[in-house]
């Protein structure tokens, strides 16, 4: 199973106190199973409202293959203006 670095970014960064992370996933749907299985509920909850860029292209299919050595950047919903 390839091994995927996983950036946080705002909310998602409290909520699971790192800035990155690596694991190993096939997917970016396998990829949110694992880390919400880990995670408490604020940070499972972020995860639900997040979306994911996988090397900074929007994860549309997130049944899609990842690769060894790929970036998943989770984005939670942000506000301000």
């Amino acid at each position: 199973m390839p091994t995927i670095t996983v950036r946080f970014f705002a909310a998602a960064r409290e909520a699971f106190g790192a800035r990155e992370a690596r694991l190993s996933a096939g997917s970016v749907d396998e990829l949110v199973s694992a880390l919400a299985e880990a995670a408490d509920p604020q940070a499972a909850t972020v995860l639900s409202r997040s979306s994911f860029l996988v090397n900074s292209v929007a994860a549309t299919d997130r049944s899609a293959p990842l690769s060894d050595g790929d970036t998943v950047d989770v984005l939670p919903p942000f506000a301000g203006g």
